[in-house]
């Protein structure tokens, strides 16, 4: 009876608690969301999953290695690369390495719209500094507004560690429901005409340009914000490797294998750092409320700026501003939405190689503002 006794306190049933099945809940829901509704699959799916790892009950400080905190566990040591932002430059690389800046290159006034996107992270930064989180949690808080999971990772696991796990669920989630939270903000904000205004086709962009372009975007932004370094780096290099034309097996390496081994294991750790024990606590639901809040914002800010832009625009360059949405890099789901929206109104309308500027472009700014967050918040750590 004594060994059945002590089998039973080691397992699952004697150590679970409501809060494991709040977050076995939430799993089972972000899974649901990427089957059914198909809201990013390749990242829901690991980290739905990682949310049940991560909450099977076990009895704490046994000494048994299992749970993702405990030194020494398998989940530990993966979840190395997240606490030290080891994954995020590789994700970066690979979304170089499929990134085509042609858009961006023929129409560079659109890196505006990424920019103005970035507004939300600096005004959640301000929200979280008044709700009593420390500069350097609330900096990491607000980087959730620019929709990128990677960026949000690397930036808090320099400034706040101990908030990754929220704040890499808080932007992974946001980054999957942008077909929900996009849409209702940008037909509020503009007017039937001009959700049918048509833009100029892009220019062709010459192999020339497209070969300087990573090499002059490094240079520009790195020597701006020298802490974006790690990310804009690997996405500028991987970049490179596409557009080189003689390093196919490089790029196809990046934008495939290496970016898909990369995103299991980010996803699955992310996930099972969700441990109720420790993630389940009023902080937790206040940086998941926060980071809608920039999200939104952010949204906002680049279809507002796209409508200020077209005061000084000639008729025929006018932009429509349902592409400013993509200003976060949400890629390439926020500028599948511009299309989706600007056809509900003009089916032959097609706003995708459009929305594709800003949204990179988006990705580009979201690296930059990490990089200027950690300039100045990095000296009081």
């Amino acid at each position: 009876m004594d060994g059945l006794s002590k089998f039973f306190e080691y397992t699952g049933f004697a150590n679970f608690t409501l809060g494991h099945m709040v977050m076995i809940t939430v799993g089972l829901i972000f899974i649901f969301l990427a089957i059914k509704k198909e809201y990013e699959p390749l990242l829901l799916i690991p980290i739905g999953f990682g949310i049940l790892i991560g909450n099977i009950p076990f009895l704490q400080n046994a000494g048994m290695q299992v749970g993702i905190y405990e030194d020494g566990s398998v989940m530990n040591y993966l979840y190395f690369g997240v606490l030290k932002g080891v994954y995020p430059p590789l994700i970066f690389l690979g979304i170089g390495a499929m990134t085509d800046f042609s858009t961006l290159i023929s129409n560079p006034k659109l890196i505006l719209l990424g920019a103005a996107a970035q507004i939300g992270i600096f005004a959640t930064f301000m929200g979280a500094l008044a709700l009593g989180f420390t500069p350097e949690q609330a900096g990491s808080i607000g980087i959730i507004g620019g929709a990128d999971g990677p960026t949000a990772i690397f930036l808090s696991s320099r400034l706040a560690p101990e908030l990754v796990g929220a704040i890499a669920i808080s932007a992974y989630s946001y980054m999957a429901l942008v077909p929900v939270i996009q849409p209702p903000i940008m037909r509020l904000l503009t007017t039937p005409k001009e959700r049918v205004i048509r833009m100029k086709p892009p220019r062709a962009v010459s192999k020339t340009e497209k070969v300087l372009f990573p090499i002059i975007g490094l240079l520009f932004t790195c020597f701006i914000t020298p802490g974006a370094l790690p990310l804009l780096g690997m996405l500028f290099f991987g970049n490179i490797l596409k557009e080189s034309g003689v390093t196919k097996r490089l790029a196809d390496t990046a934008k495939g294998s290496l970016i898909d081994i990369v995103t299991i294991l980010i996803g699955l750790t992310v996930g099972a750092s969700t441990q109720a024990t420790t993630f389940l606590r009023p902080q937790s639901l206040l940086i998941f409320g926060l980071g809608a809040v920039s999200f939104m914002v952010a949204t906002a800010g680049g279809v507002l700026f796209a409508k200020f832009m077209n005061l000084f625009l000639k008729e025929e360059n006018k932009i429509n501003p349902l592409i400013g949405n993509a200003g976060v890099s949400a890629v390439p789901d926020s500028a599948r939405v511009s299309q989706m929206i600007g056809q509900e109104y003009d089916k032959t309308n097609h706003l995708l190689m459009h929305a594709m500027a800003p949204n990179v472009a988006g990705v580009i700014g979201s690296a930059v503002a990490a990089g200027i967050l950690m300039s100045f918040l990095m000296h009081s750590i």
